[in-house]
């Protein structure tokens, strides 16, 4: 192998940009940050060592330009690049690119993110290696071919894109007549997402629990690291994760984890990666393989004591994977809560505005993977994740209260977030119950409509406090209208009294 780079180049901005950029730190590695011109200011600009401006604030002309962030690396001198996770992250022409430009794709190959991209070929290929794949159909080309394949896998059944996920064009259909309309719905929309209109059937599981499979491939050997819980999910996009799954007992896990390793050698994989499957009634069902790191990574991290992204970085430098350990057995449990700018209370409406106050919480087990700061303005020119709340502890009851304590101390002043929704589901039965499939946000429209007394009365005692601190401090009353100095609990606290 040359020698190995020692300037990376992260293609991403905000809370993950700050995480690779830690990583390489600790790693030794020069870390390269690229902005666009609404990122200026950005923390994971002011983290990076170097930092480079790649254009305009709309994305097609910044972090989704291969140009521009080639020729961002070739300014910088970086020897790699790492792609974080939406925008590039998965695009084989971009990791081609990369290569071709003599520069290291911090990632898996180009034919395996080609391979697993496609998701009817990455179900047949799945089908040859003998893992288990919902039942389904090829791509579909016409209204009449796609009733045809729902008639004959039986409704309900799940229009799907066929060259992208994360729940564009992807539409239920319950019965014949409903077929033209949402096959014409789902191609368009995954023209518009993926350019590639291509949609393929497959059988509708009624409540099945979303539980993915951490991978860690060097060229010698490929592991598992355990399970992901992430059935609790809006539209299709996770909003709370877990780690282990309460279901998966040691059999499971050891199936699940055997089956996953197979369907990574099945394209060769290399890196770190992620299978994810349904799981119903104790069977499991392959769904996708997402070849980045995942948005979920912390919960892993927590309980495994492994640095995925270190790993990574040194995966892509040919260092053996684990230090050529093995991996290590779970310890405790660990839960994660994407903080996103979005009024749960309106629909999970974008929000935007300037962050005007940010307090994280502290403490034993509390981890905070955050991309703003305050004076951080929330836009509407990418995606609303503001940061990622995640805490450890010796078992799951205590993981969810260690997260509730975090969740009332979190104060993100200035716009409007999921961190009331988070709140309510901590205390919610069916959560602490572990009761949960991919339909549970739907089975509950009413979390923020009926709070928990206990939750109301401790959460109104911390808007409070925070109202209070609020009102001496200068630069929040001189910048902010009452309302926004009231955001995060206390708006929550004063819907719940209507």
């Amino acid at each position: 192998m040359s020698e190995p780079f020692r300037k990376v180049l992260i293609a991403n901005r905000g809370e993950i940009a700050v995480r690779v950029i830690r990583a390489c730190r600790e790693e030794g590695l020069t870390s390269v940050a690229v902005y666009s011109e609404a990122d200026r200011r950005s923390p994971h600009v002011l983290h990076a060592d170097e930092a480079i401006e790649i254009g305009p604030a709309a994305a097609a002309e910044s972090y989704l330009d291969p140009d521009r962030l080639l020729e961002a690396a070739a300014r910088s001198g970086a020897g790699a690049i790492h792609p974080g996770y939406g925008f590039l992250a998965e695009s084989a022409a971009f990791a081609r690119s990369v290569e071709q430009a003599g520069l290291v794709f911090i990632g898996p190959s180009p034919e395996a993110i080609d391979a697993m991209g496609d998701k009817t070929r990455a179900r047949a290929r799945m089908q040859a290696a003998g893992v288990p794949v919902v039942p389904g159909s090829e791509p579909v080309a016409t209204a009449e071919d796609a009733t045809a394949a729902a008639h004959e896998i039986g409704f309900p059944v799940m229009i799907k894109a066929a060259a992208g996920g994360g729940g564009k064009g992807m539409h239920r259909v319950d019965n014949a007549a409903d077929v033209p309309s949402s096959f014409e719905r789902a191609s368009r929309e995954a023209a518009g997402a993926f350019g590639d209109g291509r949609v393929y059937l497959e059988r509708y599981l009624e409540n099945p629990r979303h539980i993915e499979i951490q991978i860690v491939a060097d060229a010698e050997r490929t592991i598992h690291l355990g399970e992901r819980e992430c059935s609790i999910q809006r539209r299709h996009q996770k909003l709370i994760e877990e780690a282990p799954s309460p279901v998966v007992d040691p059999t499971l896990r050891s199936r699940m984890g055997e089956v996953a390793i197979l369907a990574a050698k099945a394209v060769d994989y290399r890196g770190v990666g992620t299978v994810e499957f349904l799981v119903e009634a104790g069977e499991f069902y392959f769904l996708e393989m997402n070849t980045r790191i995942q948005v979920e990574h912390p919960v892993t991290e927590a309980i495994t004591g492994v640095d995925l992204v270190r790993e990574q970085l040194r995966i892509a430098r040919g260092i053996a994977a684990l230090d050529g350990a093995e991996a290590p057995s779970p310890r405790g449990h660990s839960i994660e809560c994407r903080i996103s700018a979005e009024d749960p209370t309106r629909g999970f409406l974008p929000s935007t505005g300037r962050v005007e106050g940010l307090e994280i919480p502290t403490g034993p087990g509390i981890r905070w993977d955050g991309g703003i700061r305050t004076g951080f303005e929330v836009g509407l020119h990418y995606d609303p994740l503001l940061g990622k709340l995640i805490v450890h502890a010796a078992d799951r009851d205590r993981a969810i209260d260690r997260m509730r304590t975090a969740l009332e101390e979190l104060r993100i002043d200035g716009v409007e977030t999921t961190q009331a929704y988070h709140l309510a589901v901590m205390s919610e039965p069916d959560f602490r119950a572990s009761e949960l499939s991919i339909r549970y946000v739907e089975e509950h429209p009413d979390l923020l409509r009926n709070p928990d007394p206990d939750l109301l009365e401790t959460s109104f005692a911390i808007a409070v406090l925070l109202e209070a601190g609020a009102q001496r401090s200068p630069s929040v009353r001189e910048s902010a209208s009452p309302d926004q100095r009231a955001r995060s609990v206390s708006a929550w606290v004063r819907e719940g009294q209507k």
